[in-house]
């Protein structure tokens, strides 16, 4: 276990403070990497490290983070259960995937668990980057094989099932904002297609998982599809 105190505020007169990240890997190496990476941005930093599920969890609830990096394959506790325990327990931390895995049976189950990305470990530090960003932002970042995966999932869901449902526990706008968070666009690109704020954007956003009893965009979009809201076709 590892963890250090926060840092000062950025830059005098900035009140904008780094992003609060846990490691959870029990590989410590790859922690030692990732960590290196992550602390050459200003905004960044890793305030913690964990070396099992068990203790992911602990610290999440002592340090509430902003973002969680946590591996599928870990000891005394799995990712899958850990991403449960840090959505019940903080559910403001976005916890995004890194890992090795790309069986289906662990794709879905964290997805549906409530991480709100899933990155390979062979993805470029940018990518990481990038993607600890967006999530934070309450945004959605798949890898491309993993994307893959779910579209085939919700195409056999879809082949599979008769329910379309209704959309009367969205409003008109919701469903606007949801239709193009389905096809990739961040918050900032879904604000400017509707002529908003990104701050209305996070609201609408918030108000659809609340709705839709979901913790990410992935598993909101997923809905959407199921219920007939969105055809995949919108989502290309």
């Amino acid at each position: 276990m590892r963890t250090k105190a926060g840092r000062p505020a950025m830059g005098a007169g900035n009140v904008e403070r780094p992003l609060r990240i846990l490691l959870a890997d029990d590989h410590v190496l790859v922690r030692e990497g990732t960590r290196q990476i992550l602390e050459r941005e200003p905004d960044m930093e890793v305030v913690a490290e964990a070396n099992d599920g068990r203790e992911t969890v602990m610290l999440v609830e002592r340090e509430r983070p902003d973002v969680a990096i946590v591996d599928i394959s870990m000891p005394v506790m799995n990712g899958i259960e850990a991403t449960k325990e840090i959505k019940r327990i903080s559910p403001k931390t976005a916890v995004l995937v890194l890992t090795a895995y790309d069986d289906d049976q662990y794709v879905f189950a964290i997805l549906e668990a409530g991480a709100a990305g899933y990155l390979l470990k062979n993805a470029r530090g940018s990518v990481l980057i990038d993607a600890v960003r967006r999530v934070h932002e309450g945004e959605s970042v798949l890898h491309p094989a993993i994307a893959s995966k779910l579209v085939r999932r919700v195409r056999q869901e879809e082949a599979s099932s008769s329910d379309v449902g209704g959309t009367e526990a969205l409003t008109e706008r919701e469903m606007d904002v949801l239709r193009l968070a389905a096809k990739g666009l961040s918050n900032r690109e879904i604000a400017d297609e509707l002529v908003v704020s990104p701050r209305t954007v996070q609201s609408h956003m918030a108000n659809i998982f609340n709705k839709l009893q979901v913790g990410s965009r992935t598993e909101a979009v997923m809905v959407g599809l199921r219920k007939g809201w969105i055809e995949l076709e919108e989502t290309a």
